[in-house]
Protein backbone atom coordinates (compact mmCIF):
# COMPACT_ATOMS: atom_id res chain seq x y z
CA UNK A 1 0.00 0.00 0.00
CA UNK A 2 2.78 2.32 0.78
CA UNK A 3 4.59 1.50 -2.48
CA UNK A 4 1.41 2.31 -4.41
CA UNK A 5 0.84 5.73 -3.04
CA UNK A 6 4.43 6.93 -3.20
CA UNK A 7 4.30 5.62 -6.92
CA UNK A 8 1.31 7.50 -7.34
CA UNK A 9 2.65 10.57 -5.82
CA UNK A 10 5.83 10.20 -8.06
CA UNK A 11 3.81 10.26 -11.03
CA UNK A 12 2.05 12.91 -10.50
CA UNK A 13 4.66 14.92 -9.56
CA UNK A 14 6.49 13.61 -12.97
CA UNK A 15 3.48 14.28 -15.10
CA UNK A 16 3.77 18.03 -13.27
CA UNK A 17 6.77 18.43 -13.76
CA UNK A 18 6.59 17.65 -17.71
CA UNK A 19 3.39 19.31 -18.73
CA UNK A 20 4.62 22.76 -17.18
CA UNK A 21 4.55 25.11 -19.59
CA UNK A 22 7.73 26.57 -20.92
CA UNK A 23 8.45 29.89 -19.81
CA UNK A 24 9.13 33.72 -21.12
CA UNK A 25 12.41 35.62 -20.78
CA UNK A 26 12.27 37.39 -17.66
CA UNK A 27 12.64 41.07 -17.80
CA UNK A 28 15.61 43.14 -16.60
CA UNK A 29 17.54 45.84 -17.68
CA UNK A 30 21.18 45.07 -18.33
CA UNK A 31 24.16 46.29 -20.72
CA UNK A 32 25.63 45.24 -23.39
CA UNK A 33 29.89 45.43 -24.44
CA UNK A 34 29.14 48.82 -24.74
CA UNK A 35 27.71 50.27 -22.03
CA UNK A 36 24.18 50.58 -23.29
CA UNK A 37 21.27 49.58 -21.32
CA UNK A 38 19.57 47.07 -22.72
CA UNK A 39 16.01 45.09 -21.76
CA UNK A 40 15.83 41.58 -22.11
CA UNK A 41 12.38 41.65 -22.58
CA UNK A 42 13.98 42.64 -26.39
CA UNK A 43 15.44 39.17 -26.74
CA UNK A 44 14.06 37.68 -30.39
CA UNK A 45 15.18 36.16 -32.96
CA UNK A 46 12.44 36.98 -35.39
CA UNK A 47 10.55 33.71 -35.08
CA UNK A 48 13.79 31.53 -35.42
CA UNK A 49 15.55 29.66 -31.84
CA UNK A 50 17.61 31.25 -29.73
CA UNK A 51 20.51 30.33 -27.63
CA UNK A 52 20.87 31.98 -24.25
CA UNK A 53 24.69 31.20 -22.88
CA UNK A 54 25.71 32.41 -19.45
CA UNK A 55 29.22 32.73 -19.19
CA UNK A 56 32.58 34.49 -17.30
CA UNK A 57 35.52 34.79 -18.18
CA UNK A 58 37.18 32.89 -14.93
CA UNK A 59 34.83 30.22 -16.04
CA UNK A 60 37.19 27.17 -18.78
CA UNK A 61 34.20 25.43 -19.47
CA UNK A 62 32.25 28.50 -20.60
CA UNK A 63 35.04 29.64 -22.38
CA UNK A 64 35.36 26.03 -24.18
CA UNK A 65 32.12 25.82 -24.91
CA UNK A 66 31.27 29.44 -26.41
CA UNK A 67 34.58 29.27 -28.20
CA UNK A 68 33.19 25.73 -29.83
CA UNK A 69 30.00 27.10 -30.83
CA UNK A 70 31.83 29.83 -32.41
CA UNK A 71 33.69 27.86 -34.73
CA UNK A 72 30.28 26.65 -36.09
CA UNK A 73 28.05 29.14 -35.53
CA UNK A 74 27.82 30.44 -39.31
CA UNK A 75 26.86 27.59 -40.38
CA UNK A 76 24.06 26.79 -38.04
CA UNK A 77 23.20 30.36 -38.54
CA UNK A 78 23.27 29.39 -42.31
CA UNK A 79 20.98 26.24 -41.85
CA UNK A 80 18.16 27.10 -39.11
CA UNK A 81 18.61 31.13 -38.57
CA UNK A 82 19.71 30.52 -35.04
CA UNK A 83 21.34 33.43 -32.77
CA UNK A 84 23.72 33.11 -29.59
CA UNK A 85 23.63 35.73 -27.02
CA UNK A 86 26.35 35.41 -24.38
CA UNK A 87 25.62 36.67 -21.03
CA UNK A 88 28.93 36.87 -18.70
CA UNK A 89 28.15 37.18 -14.92
CA UNK A 90 31.57 38.76 -14.67
CA UNK A 91 31.29 41.45 -11.80
CA UNK A 92 32.54 45.10 -11.69
CA UNK A 93 36.12 43.72 -11.19
CA UNK A 94 36.16 41.65 -13.76
CA UNK A 95 33.66 43.32 -16.46
CA UNK A 96 36.78 44.76 -17.89
CA UNK A 97 38.15 41.30 -19.53
CA UNK A 98 34.92 40.32 -21.12
CA UNK A 99 35.30 43.23 -24.10
CA UNK A 100 39.01 42.27 -25.13
CA UNK A 101 38.17 38.32 -24.53
CA UNK A 102 35.14 38.68 -26.54
CA UNK A 103 37.31 40.72 -29.47
CA UNK A 104 40.18 38.23 -29.13
CA UNK A 105 37.88 35.29 -29.55
CA UNK A 106 35.97 37.17 -32.41
CA UNK A 107 33.01 35.98 -31.24
CA UNK A 108 30.09 36.86 -33.77
CA UNK A 109 27.38 36.61 -30.87
CA UNK A 110 25.67 39.29 -29.20
CA UNK A 111 27.41 39.78 -25.70
CA UNK A 112 25.98 40.99 -22.74
CA UNK A 113 27.08 41.71 -18.84
CA UNK A 114 24.66 41.08 -15.99
CA UNK A 115 27.81 42.34 -13.36
CA UNK A 116 24.92 42.58 -10.56
CA UNK A 117 23.26 38.88 -11.56
CA UNK A 118 20.24 40.34 -11.56
CA UNK A 119 19.25 38.14 -15.10
CA UNK A 120 21.06 35.29 -13.65
CA UNK A 121 19.23 34.96 -10.49
CA UNK A 122 15.73 35.57 -12.84
CA UNK A 123 16.49 32.91 -14.98
CA UNK A 124 17.81 30.53 -11.67
CA UNK A 125 21.05 30.15 -13.12
CA UNK A 126 23.34 29.24 -10.03
CA UNK A 127 26.35 27.36 -12.17
CA UNK A 128 27.92 28.33 -15.12
CA UNK A 129 28.15 27.63 -18.10
CA UNK A 130 23.99 27.27 -18.14
CA UNK A 131 22.46 27.30 -21.76
CA UNK A 132 19.12 28.23 -22.45
CA UNK A 133 17.16 27.02 -26.01
CA UNK A 134 14.68 29.49 -26.77
CA UNK A 135 12.08 29.35 -29.43
CA UNK A 136 10.39 30.89 -31.86
CA UNK A 137 8.00 32.32 -29.82
CA UNK A 138 10.60 33.23 -27.10
CA UNK A 139 9.63 30.19 -24.73
CA UNK A 140 12.25 28.64 -23.09
CA UNK A 141 12.01 25.37 -23.84
CA UNK A 142 15.49 23.64 -22.94
CA UNK A 143 18.18 24.33 -20.52
CA UNK A 144 21.81 22.25 -19.84
CA UNK A 145 24.15 22.98 -17.03
CA UNK A 146 27.58 22.35 -17.15
CA UNK A 147 29.53 21.38 -20.42
CA UNK A 148 31.33 18.20 -21.72
CA UNK A 149 33.38 18.43 -24.89
CA UNK A 150 30.40 17.57 -28.05
CA UNK A 151 27.62 19.09 -25.83
CA UNK A 152 27.40 21.71 -28.55
CA UNK A 153 26.39 18.89 -31.29
CA UNK A 154 23.29 17.85 -28.90
CA UNK A 155 22.20 21.37 -28.43
CA UNK A 156 22.36 22.21 -32.35
CA UNK A 157 20.56 19.08 -32.85
CA UNK A 158 17.54 20.45 -30.81
CA UNK A 159 17.99 23.93 -32.61
CA UNK A 160 17.85 21.83 -35.94
CA UNK A 161 14.19 20.89 -34.56
CA UNK A 162 12.76 23.82 -33.69
CA UNK A 163 14.10 25.60 -36.98
CA UNK A 164 11.78 22.80 -38.82
CA UNK A 165 9.22 23.67 -36.59
CA UNK A 166 9.37 20.35 -34.46
CA UNK A 167 8.94 20.29 -31.00
CA UNK A 168 11.62 18.80 -28.51
CA UNK A 169 11.17 16.98 -25.44
CA UNK A 170 12.07 18.45 -22.22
Amino acid sequence: MNKAIIFSLFLLFTIGVKAQDARSIPEVEIKDLYGNVFNTANLSNDGKPMVISFWATWCSPCKRELNNIAEEYIDWQDETGVKIVAVSIDDARNMQKVKPYVDGQAWEYEVLLDPNGDFKRLMNVNNVPHTFLVDGNGQIVWQHNSYSEGDEYELYELVQKLAAGESIEH
